[in-house]
């Protein structure tokens, strides 16, 4: 990560201080190619520090459950009331 302003300071490390090669995709804390893995399960390839994998682990398995929830409870929700309009029309 360095700054294109020509003598800025380099960003380092937040693991053991060496210069970064980027922010971690969790936290955004930076970190360098050793204290880092990269996720599995996506689209995109991102890099997550060493904290945030022990944390959570490095498979984003869980964040796309959490998206499909959130998608998929409202149409659950939406149906249920579709059906019940239609019980009580019958009935």
């Amino acid at each position: 990560m360095h700054h294109g302003d020509g003598g800025g300071a380099v960003a380092r490390c937040v693991r053991c201080g060496a210069e970064a090669a980027g922010p971690c995709a969790r936290c955004h804390a930076p970190v360098c190619g050793d204290c880092c893995v990269l996720t599995e399960g996506g689209a995109r390839v991102w890099a997550i520090c060493l904290a945030c994998e022990d944390r959570g682990g490095r498979s984003l398995r869980r964040g796309w459950a959490l998206v499909l929830g959130w998608i998929a409870l409202p149409i659950a929700a939406l149906a249920l009331v579709v059906a019940l309009l239609e019980w009580l029309r019958r009935g």
